[in-house]
Parts: C-alpha cells; sequence; structure tokens
C-alpha cells in the first residue's frame, strides 16, 4: 500500500539524519571543523522536518468526511512549506556562524574528516535517490520535499569536502576554507528550498501540472462503451491523490438514466485504470451539433 510504503521511507529518513547529526557533530567538535558542525545542524533539521512529513503523511492518508470530501491531502504542500522554512532557517544559522568564524582565528580542521565525509556524502546521495523514489511512486509531494533534504545534506557535505581539503592542502592562513565552504552550503539550501517550495506551491493553488494524466484519461474513456468522446477535463492534486473533472460526450438521443449508468461506468473504468485517481466528476455532453446545446454547455 501506497500510504504505508511512504511512512516506512519517513522513518527511514529519520533514523538516518539522526545517526549522521549526531556523527557529524562529534565528527565537527573533535576535528575541528564548523563546516562539519554545519552539515550536523542541516541534519537535525532534516530529522524534525521529517517527523513533520510523518505526521502530514498519516493526516493526508485520513479517509474523507462531512467536512472534507475531497479527503486531507491538501496538508502535504502545507507541511512541505514548514519543511521549507527548516531549511531557510537552518541555512540562515549556517550562514551566520560561517561569517563569524571566517573573522575569528582558529585552528584547522583534522585530516580524518575527509573520509568520513566522503562516506557520508555516499550514503546521503543513497538516501535522496531511495526517497526521490519512493516519492514518484506514491506521488507524495511531502516525500519529495524529504528526498530533497538528503541531497541538500549531500551537498553541504560536498562543500565541506572541498573546504577541509583546501585548509589541509594549504595550511597555515587557510583554515577559513572550511568556514567559507559552509557558506556556500547555506547558499546551496536556499536554492534547494526554492526547488522544493515551487511545485508545493502549485500544488495549493491548484496549478495545471498534469497533461500526461489528462492524456490517460481521454484515452481511457473512450474505452468505456457509450463515451463518444471527451471535451474539458481538468485535473488537481491532493495528497497523494488527483481529482478530476471530465466532460464526457454521450450520444444526444439515449435518456438520461442511460447517461446516468454511462457516466458510472466511465467512472469505475478510470479507477480501474488509473489507480491514483481520487475524487472524479463527469459531466456528460450530448453529442449534438445545434448552436443552442453548444452554448449551454460551453464552460
Amino acid at each position: 500500500m501506497k500510504e504505508k510504503a511512504a511512512e516506512k521511507t519517513v522513518v527511514f529518513s529519520i533514523l538516518t539524519s539522526a545517526g549522521l547529526a549526531l556523527v557529524k557533530f562529534l565528527a565537527g567538535i573533535f576535528g575541528h571543523s564548523y563546516a562539519l558542525i554545519a552539515d550536523s545542524i542541516e541534519s537535525t533539521t532534516d530529522v524534525f522536518s521529517s517527523i513533520l512529513v510523518l505526521l502530514g503523511i498519516k493526516y493526508a492518508n485520513k479517509p474523507a468526511d462531512e467536512n472534507h470530501p475531497y479527503g486531507h491531502g491538501r496538508i502535504e504542500p502545507l507541511i512541505t512549506f514548514l519543511v521549507v522554512a527548516f531549511l531557510v532557517t537552518s541555512a540562515t544559522v549556517i550562514a551566520i556562524q560561517s561569517v563569524k568564524n571566517i573573522h575569528t582565528p582558529h585552528q584547522g580542521p583534522e585530516a580524518w574528516t575527509l573520509y568520513l565525509l566522503a562516506v557520508i556524502i555516499v550514503w546521503k546521495e543513497i538516501s535522496y535517490r531511495i526517497v526521490l523514489n519512493q516519492s514518484i511512486k506514491t506521488n507524495s509531494t511531502a516525500l519529495k520535499a524529504d528526498a530533497w533534504h538528503h541531497r541538500s545534506d549531500a551537498i553541504t557535505s560536498v562543500t565541506a569536502f572541498i573546504g577541509i581539503s583546501i585548509s589541509l592542502i594549504f595550511g597555515e592562513g587557510y583554515e577559513m576554507a572550511d568556514d567559507y565552504a559552509a557558506l556556500c552550503a547555506s547558499i546551496f539550501i536556499l536554492y534547494n528550498s526554492y526547488i522544493i517550495f515551487r511545485p508545493a506551491f502549485g500544488e495549493i493553488m491548484d496549478e495545471h501540472l498534469y497533461d500526461d494524466l489528462v492524456d490517460e484519461i481521454r484515452v481511457y474513456s473512450l474505452e468505456v462503451p457509450g463515451i463518444l468522446g471527451t471535451e474539458k477535463c481538468y485535473v488537481r492534486k491532493a495528497g497523494m491523490k488527483y481529482h478530476v473533472d471530465l466532460h464526457a460526450i454521450v450520444s444526444a438521443d439515449i435518456s438520461v438514466k442511460e447517461g446516468h449508468k454511462i457516466s458510472h461506468h466511465l467512472k469505475d473504468y478510470l479507477h480501474l485504470k488509473l489507480e491514483d485517481l481520487g475524487q472524479i466528476l463527469i459531466h456528460i455532453e450530448p453529442n449534438e451539433d445545434d448552436d443552442y446545446l453548444d452554448d449551454e454547455y460551453d464552460g
């Protein structure tokens, strides 16, 4: 079941981020690397944001009720906005502390931190791909945001690796390269925040982004006996489901009862073929060239 798969993926993210946050923080303290400490801050925000994602997914999958006839899926983009807020906050904290450290003489990082970072980078990239793959399978915006947390974490680790390498290669006078790396990481995190925010904003605003799904709906509709064609087709996403408003064309000579029956067959068939569809509203149009009918059913 998609909902359970999404929840298990988020639990994986929470455990991964919590473990890495602790390792990075201890390595940053004993290895004299603020880039690693900044990295641990980013991982810590990942833990809290993943907890929000988990709660959001659980709430989004509650069944529709009288007050929420379309379900509770809208919570997902709202949770995504909170995740973005966590990212922006962590990026700001990292940037401020980096600037302070740049103007404060300090000891350079230890060489062994590079080996630790290499392992972390590989693992975070693997985690990103695992979570992103699950977000695609489940159509979860919040899970996609969680995946980008892993990618941003990998990016901060890469910048830390570069900064520490420069500091170690060039030696005295280049200790600040580690801090500049953390500052660059904060910029990458802010950019990723926008990448996460944009599709969630489009979802909450019912932006039309589903042309491929509309094409599938039209093709499958024509396979239903009695459906002669389709006109308007609107799709909006809420949580892991896509809600559809479809105008279907039938013969003008059939009865209202028969048209109603065909619309139910069409709805059932679309649910059978496209399991990600949620509510489907079918509006029946008569196959008539009369100008009066065209005007009446336009819009």
